[in-house]
């Protein structure tokens, strides 16, 4: 299974919830909540998409201190 680009509907529903089809690139349904996107959904002929929200801004994280810990942890054996 290959990674899925979400860029453009990052771009186009940040904020938002989306509802997406098995394919998860295929918007049916957004939303400020999970129930206007539910609703849209439904109102589109899809009653089990998948849900999911969209972050407002997009930031970097690197799992430093789980790292941290495991490079603690081996030293001190």
């Amino acid at each position: 299974m290959s990674a899925i680009d979400w860029t453009p509907i990052y771009k186009k529903y940040k904020g938002l919830w989306v509802a997406l089809l098995k394919d998860e690139k295929t918007v049916v349904g957004h939303g400020k909540t999970l129930k206007e996107a539910r609703i849209k959904a439904l109102q589109n002929g899809y009653a089990y998409p998948i849900f999911t929200r969209m972050p407002q801004n997009l930031s970097a994280y690197v799992g430093g201190s789980i790292w941290c810990l495991i490079y603690q942890k081996s030293r001190s054996s």
